[in-house]
């Protein structure tokens, strides 16, 4: 092999191995945002029920004509 391919076959090699690790680092910061996202959407859900609650326990009250002060 000639000095121009031995250099060409090391500058891609190298390119080739950075271009993984980049690879890797954003799969990661993937999985961790898909996390993230599972997590905040556990959050609304746990919310929406608490607020469903609160708004059955309102109507509850004011179909009693119980007023709170």
């Amino acid at each position: 092999m000639g000095d121009d391919v031995t250099a060409l076959l090391i500058a891609l090699a190298c390119e080739n191995a950075d271009l993984r690790e980049q690879l890797a680092t954003a799969q990661d910061m993937l999985m961790e945002t898909a996390i993230d996202a599972g997590n905040l959407h556990a959050l609304i859900e746990a919310m929406v029920v608490e607020r469903d609650v609160w708004r059955a326990e309102a109507e509850r009250l004011g179909a009693k004509g119980v007023r709170r002060v």
